[in-house]
This record gives C-alpha cells, structure tokens and sequence, in this order.
C-alpha cells in the first residue's frame, strides 16, 4: 500500500464522533470495530471529545449512553465557521438519516 493510499479526509475522531452520533449506546468495543481501530484508541478518543464538551457520557446500568452536542464549531481554526452538525449530517447517508428522524 503506497502512502497516498493509507490516508483519508475524516480522522479518527471525526469517525468516532459519526459512529456515536449514529449508534449513541454502542460500546467502545463496538467503535473501535466499525473504525478500526484499537480499543484502547477508542477510549482516548471518547476521553478526547467528552473533555472538549463535544459529547456528553450518562451511566444507564453498566452501559455508557451518549449524546452529541451538534452546535460546537468544528476545531480547526479555518474552520470554526462550520457547527458539528453540518458534518455530522455530511457524513450521514440519507438511508441513515431516515432512520434517526423516525
């Protein structure tokens, strides 16, 4: 694999915050499963965007249960014009959409 093929336009935290936003009782087993990438990763990550206020964690039983806060800027400061939201909802196909309005 050469190098222009390994990289991608979408972090690992943008994956994340996605997979959460989609699936918010998945476990980081689950995450990091669907990224690919280690558990371990996925808890930094989840770690990562609770501190920044980008996702909130609640307890329900043994489970963790999160939500998104969609009306954060993106963090890059070229970008801090565009909310979580509008990437949240690029990253969203439509058959996905569907199923989180309903």
């Amino acid at each position: 694999m050469t190098t222009s093929e390994r990289w991608t336009f979408i972090t690992n935290h943008g994956l994340v915050l996605s997979f959460i936003f989609r699936n918010p009782r998945s476990t980081a087993r689950e995450i990091a499963n669907h990224i690919g990438v280690t558990e371990r990763t996925t808890h930094k990550i989840i770690s990562d965007l609770e501190i920044t206020g980008y996702i909130e964690r609640r307890k329900e039983g043994r489970s963790n249960v999160y939500r998104v806060n969609p009306s954060l800027p993106l963090r890059h400061h070229t970008k801090q014009d565009v909310m979580i939201d509008e990437l949240l909802e690029a990253l969203t196909t439509k058959d996905e959409l569907g199923l989180l309005i309903e």
